[in-house]
């Protein structure tokens, strides 16, 4: 499995670490992860164990974002590589409500 879940501040916050290459192959994990988890009011998505993103995952954000913000939450993007982080923040010049963390 290349996408893990983890809950953190009491379950309002659920983080999906992202290994490998995040490309459309994990689509329907991805989208699985967060889908039918109810009172997250955070997703996190840690990119530490990332070795590559494409315009795909993008997209999948994107999709997240959107559902997120249907239900009031937030998405924060976490522990980027420089390259990875490079490809976010010029996405995230064009999008709103992406916040990039460390852990």
């Amino acid at each position: 499995m290349t996408i893990r879940t983890e809950y953190e501040d009491e379950g309002e916050t659920l983080v999906l670490y992202i290994q490998g290459f995040f490309d459309f192959s994990l689509h329907k994990e991805f989208r699985h992860a967060y889908k039918d988890v109810e009172g997250i009011r955070r997703y996190v998505i840690d990119l530490s164990e990332a070795e590559y993103m494409d315009s795909s995952a993008l997209g999948m954000l994107l999709l997240l974002r959107e559902f997120a913000n249907d239900q009031g939450s937030e998405v924060v993007l976490r522990n980027c590589s420089r390259e990875v982080r490079k490809i976010l923040e010029g996405w995230s010049q064009e999008s709103s409500a992406t916040v990039f963390e460390k852990a």
